[in-house]
């Protein structure tokens, strides 16, 4: 009897392949994510030397921004906020108009509520407490004059009782007058310059101090002017020298209280005091000896203070910021 073969399964049939006239399964694949573009900030057109040269205008001192033929980029159209000063309270000083202007808004658009110290300009003053409405926050207006102790000391109480407080302090008043002789400076101007440029930051930071907590901060504007001199403005650059010296010596002293105190220091900036200080031949020409070619707008300054004033800039302290377009100094 013959032995039985082991049973075996047989294979699977396979798919009959595809009539010409019939498509071929399509393969199934993951779904793609759909790509998302982060929006493109604006860019402003910066001014030309060409431009700088043809719109070159004297004003009389103190200048207004709202009578600029060639008008400061300080609206900060391609700047990004992230809310990085969210429930602070900011005071600066000479903010009714260029660099200062600038800085309040930058604030208001980081969540800060702003005190806005100006001396005259009542036209530029309201213009930034728009700016800083705009943002839907409030805005309060402090008409006084830092050569005055009492007017400093009063700014700071009329800004914690109606704001609720103050965590940042911004010291950017200034004063400059060019003079070809320094010879010809007059004792007045020499005096408004120190009382504005660095007895006011002086005053300005004593008010200030006792209200001031661990992680809050003071911010000076200084001048590359400050490291390398210019003839034209002999007593304004000394003032802005002064102005660093103070900003490293007030670092140590409060650093023990996590109070920072940091100063940004700026190249050529186009603003009001420009055309209202400088001679028609050297605002022609303003700004273009920097490695850029173009003087600084104050929206591309105040993104300096924002860092200073925030918590990414939580470890820097006794820093002098330098924003100058290329402009150089030994110092840095």
């Amino acid at each position: 009897m013959a032995a039985k073969k082991p049973a075996t399964k047989a294979a699977p049939a396979r798919p009959a392949p595809p009539t010409p006239d019939e498509p071929k399964p399509a393969k199934k694949t993951a779904p793609k994510a759909a790509a998302t573009k982060a929006p493109v900030p604006k860019r402003e057109k910066r001014p030309t030397a060409a431009q700088m040269k043809e719109h070159a205008q004297k004003l009389p001192y103190p200048a207004k921004q709202a009578d600029m033929k060639l008008q400061p980029d300080s609206n900060l159209s391609g700047y990004l906020p992230a809310g990085k000063l969210k429930g602070k309270i900011a005071l600066i000083t000479g903010a009714d108009s260029g660099i200062g202007r600038a800085v309040a808004l930058a604030f208001a658009m980081e969540g800060a509520d702003v005190a806005v110290l100006y001396n005259e300009n009542d036209v530029d003053a309201r213009e930034t407490q728009r700016l800083v409405e705009g943002q839907k926050r409030r805005c309060l207006l402090l008409k006084l004059d830092v050569r005055d102790p009492e007017q400093c000391k009063q700014a700071v109480r009329r800004t914690t009782k109606e704001l609720g407080g103050l965590n940042v302090l911004v010291n950017n008043a200034a004063f400059q007058m060019a003079q070809e002789k320094f010879e010809d400076i007059s004792e007045e101007q020499i005096r408004r310059t120190f009382d504005t440029n660095i007895l006011g930051y002086i005053w300005m930071a004593q008010a200030a101090i006792p209200h001031l907590r661990k992680g809050d901060s003071i911010i000076n504007t200084g001048s590359i002017v400050g490291l390398t001199g210019i003839p034209l403005l002999i007593d304004y650059a000394s003032t802005k020298s002064a102005i660093h010296a103070f900003t490293k010596s007030l670092a140590q002293y409060l650093g023990e209280k996590g109070i920072r105190v940091n100063c940004v220091v700026p190249g050529p900036v186009w603003t009001p005091n420009i055309p209202g200080t400088m001679p028609r031949e050297e605002i022609e020409k303003f700004g273009h000896e920097v490695a850029l070619k173009r003087p600084g707008q104050p929206e591309e300054i105040a993104p300096a203070y924002v860092l200073l004033a925030s918590q990414d800039g939580s470890f820097m302290t006794g820093s002098l910021v330098h924003v100058t377009g290329g402009k150089m100094s030994s110092d840095q």
